[in-house]
């Protein structure tokens, strides 16, 4: 399996453990095994990406960045949380600064 798939079925995990985090925050404890699950298998697929060639910055700065930006979109869907201007805008500056990141590898 691709490294890149490997790392986008790690942020996917890493994202559905940490959006039921809020229900498990809220009563529903037997979330919790979903966010120790989606931990457990983002790090096993980090892990794997990495085995596979990927090198540590860029995956972890790519893994991080999608992480952050889909969890902030989610929970704007899912929970009505605030996504203002300038939280956008972070998030872009994230983009921006792993774009870097992965282009001053090849360099």
């Amino acid at each position: 399996m691709s490294a890149w798939l490997l790392l986008l079925g790690a942020v996917l995990a890493e994202v559905i453990g940490t959006l039921s985090l809020r229900a498990a925050a809220h009563g529903a404890r037997r979330w919790y095994v979903v966010v120790a699950g989606g931990y457990v298998v983002a790090f096993v697929l980090l892990s794997g990406a990495l085995a596979a060639g990927m090198p540590l910055g860029v995956a972890y700065g790519i893994w991080i960045a999608l992480g952050i930006t889909l969890t902030a979109l989610a929970s704007r869907v899912l929970f009505r949380e605030p996504l203002t201007p300038l939280m956008l805008s972070g998030m872009g500056l994230i983009a921006v600064g792993v774009l870097l990141i992965e282009i001053g590898g090849t360099v």
